[in-house]
């Protein structure tokens, strides 16, 4: 339509290839008519002069149009050449020291060795690093240094764990089936089922395939039957009154919108119940991909003690036989777990008309939108047909989807900034042919995660310093050139482990039922649906159950785990691959109030008090180290000391606050060599200590 005739005598165009002042569009840019230009004034709506001349000397160039970039496969390019070639650890600093340079930028220096690992372990492992791992690292001289810290982190259990809070966001994973009353679900042997995963570097490709399909492959397993429980997180309704077959299409629709956002990265969702506005993706589109997950013999409504079917049985004997990744610690007896399983005969499926589940109109097959990738014959008309489809060689976007969650788990931002919106409405990659050079990186290798993070980590671009100026922040407010490191926040779990780890609270026992540490008393019973059951009333853990990792939290859907969604935690309602940041006066609240918290500032000072003898300096500079991972300076140690002078002080005065500031939390310790205001004044200093900005911040 774009380079069509218009008007009644077919006259005008336009675009004129070659010929801009002739093009209807230009004219119409440019023009001061209030009648003419476009785009019209009540649109609200303007174009900036470099915007006009973009569309102007595209026309000149000959209007070539091509399909969106997301869309066609990626392509292997020779990386640019650079001025400055010392700074160069491997391909990725090409292609980004080359867009550095063409702004007359240079990048930032390296990090210093004790946040350089500080920020590996964050990224790696969710937890900060010793002061012995610190000083062990800033004393190797290796050139190889740095790269032993990645391979010994990436060996841990430590990093699975961390790797598997993400894939929980975009899981959508939760241990209550949502809705009103929220009923308890047990689905936590898949979560030990990633976990497992990722500390066996399964290729992404498998990891992917086992969970779309793992209860079709050839001679399916039970680990393989037990991954599809992926498709089983969404939200399940026991309501009564509902329409079953209502809240089935809303479950086979969950599933297609998070295989969309998860794995394609588009706004599928949006042609439910038309076209698509914006991206080539049709109304018969989603439900000829709606057609792969429309095929499980399940029920919309599941009530009266009802079992969530298809489901299987996990017995302690079947565990210890074939699964025995499964922790079910003490013993559960049995477990019904939800997984996939296709019908005998399958369902037909419709393109319905506005989406509504009793519209059905135009009858449909499994297939995906030729806009993306043909789904050829040799493809078997299921959800393995669909992994296949989308492991192929050819697919424009699996590779790319899947790295730049990657980059955005290392540097805060995707190369694509919508990392849920590799569509036509989404950002454009900062680095095209960087997150090419990555995604067929990644294809090539064999789709190995460890690999590429290791890749990425050893950029020199990784490594860099925080630093910034004043011409770079005015040129690169957001930091998309990457002249320097992202500071990033810790998200609402590492908070809280990092705080239980240097406390020395933590229990790492891997795995198993979800527990219920600190909350607000009453919380559910406020805002429960009615339905009683064991999600009525909220039954906080007691001993280990308290300081477990943060991915083994019990997860209400309607009441998610208050503290950490002050930290812009997921709702796990729905697919979420990007969290929001925010910072309001509740997170400071959380972290001054929390229970759990003021419990570990509490041990932290025991620590202190027991790791060093008779000097107040040396304490307060021992739990300074632990928070931060360096040493604090002379002035930074005598602000501290002043405060513990002045808590000292007033905790002598007042001997009721101090037991009452030392009684917070379970956890119980025997200080009887220290008097009660001077541990509560050190507890004081480690509160401190865990509010500052450094403590939160990966480094």
């Amino acid at each position: 339509m774009a380079f069509a005739s218009l008007g009644e005598e077919q006259d005008r165009y336009a675009i004129i290839p070659g010929h801009a002042d002739s093009s209807l569009l230009v004219q119409r840019i440019y023009t001061d008519n209030v009648d003419d230009v476009m785009p019209p004034p009540e649109s609200n709506l303007t174009l900036s002069e470099t915007e006009k001349e973009i569309l102007k000397k595209w026309i000149e160039q000959g209007a070539k149009w091509t399909d969106h970039w997301a869309f066609i496969k990626p392509i292997s390019t020779t990386p640019p050449s650079v001025n400055d070639e010392s700074w160069i650890k491997n391909d990725i600093d090409l292609y980004i020291l080359s867009k550095i340079e063409s702004y007359n930028l240079q990048p930032s220096s390296r990090a210093k060795k004790e946040q350089l690992i500080r920020r590996a372990y964050f990224d790696l492992t969710g937890l900060p690093p010793s002061i012995e791992e610190v000083e062990a690292f800033v004393n190797d001289e290796e050139k190889d240094s740095f790269e032993k810290v990645i391979d010994r982190l990436l060996s841990t259990v430590a990093y699975a764990e961390r790797m598997t809070a993400d894939w929980l966001d975009l899981s959508r994973y939760s241990d209550t089936n949502g809705y009103q009353d929220d009923f308890e679900r047990f689905n936590w042997p898949w979560r030990d089922w990633v976990i497992h995963a990722f500390q066996k570097n399964l290729p992404f490709d498998e990891f992917v395939t086992w969970q779309l399909a793992g209860d079709i492959l050839p001679d399916a397993s039970l680990e393989q039957v037990i991954a599809t429980g992926f498709n089983r997180n969404h939200k399940i309704t026991n309501e009564g009154g509902v329409i079953p077959e209502e809240y089935r299409v809303e479950y086979v629709s969950d599933r297609t919108n998070t295989f969309a956002t998860a794995f394609l990265g588009l706004t599928m969702e949006c042609a439910k119940c038309h076209d698509h506005k914006y991206d080539p993706l049709s109304q018969k589109n989603y439900y000829e991909l709606y057609s792969f997950f429309n095929n499980v013999p399940e029920e919309g409504f599941v009530g009266g003690g009802q079992k969530a079917e298809p489901t299987i049985t996990l017995t302690d004997e079947i565990i210890k036989e074939k699964v025995a990744f499964i922790n079910t610690l003490d013993s559960v007896g049995e477990i019904t777990y939800m997984v996939m399983k296709d019908m005998d005969k399958p369902r037909q499926a419709h393109i319905l008309n506005r989406g509504a589940y009793d519209k059905p109109t135009t009858p449909v097959n499994p297939s995906t939108p030729e806009s993306i990738l043909q789904f050829g014959s040799e493809y078997e008309s299921n959800r393995l047909g669909l992994a296949k489809w989308l492991f192929s060689d050819d697919h424009p976007l699996t590779a790319r989807v899947a790295v730049n969650r990657y980059w955005q788990q290392l540097f805060g931002t995707g190369i694509v900034a919508t990392s849920d919106d590799f569509g036509n409405q989404g950002s454009l990659p900062s680095h095209p042919e960087l997150l090419d050079h990555l995604a067929l990186k990644f294809q090539n290798d064999g789709w190995d995660v460890k690999s590429i993070l290791k890749y990425i980590m050893l950029s020199a671009t990784y490594q860099q310093a925080t630093n910034i100026d004043k011409r770079l922040f005015e040129l690169d407010p957001e930091n998309r050139l990457l002249a320097r490191a992202p500071r990033l926040r810790l998200p609402a779990e590492m908070i809280r482990d990092h705080a239980l780890e240097i406390s020395e609270l933590l229990i790492t026992e891997v795995g198993g039922p979800s527990v219920k540490p600190y909350q607000p008393k009453g919380l559910w019973m406020e805002t429960t649906g009615g339905g009683g059951g064991s999600t009525a009333q909220y039954v906080e853990d007691n001993e280990d159950g308290l300081y477990r990792r943060s991915i083994y939290t019990f997860w209400k859907r309607t009441v998610p785990p208050p503290s950490m969604m002050t930290f812009d935690a997921a709702s796990r309602d729905l697919c979420t691959v990007k969290r929001q940041n925010t910072s309001t006066p509740l997170q400071a609240l959380v972290l001054l109030n929390d229970p759990q918290i003021v419990e570990a500032a509490r041990m932290l000072a025991a620590r202190s008090i027991d790791k060093i003898e008779n000097s107040v300096e040396g304490r307060i500079q021992y739990m300074f180290h632990l928070a931060t991972s360096r040493a604090p300076n002379e002035s930074e140690t005598q602000v501290l000391r002043s405060y513990y002078d002045e808590e000292l002080e007033r905790y002598a005065n007042n001997l009721e606050a101090a037991e009452e500031y030392l009684s917070i939390g379970n956890y119980s310790v025997d200080q009887s060599d220290i008097d009660t205001s001077t541990f509560a004044a050190y507890a004081s200093v480690a509160s401190a200590i865990m509010n500052l900005d450094e403590t939160i911040t990966r480094g």
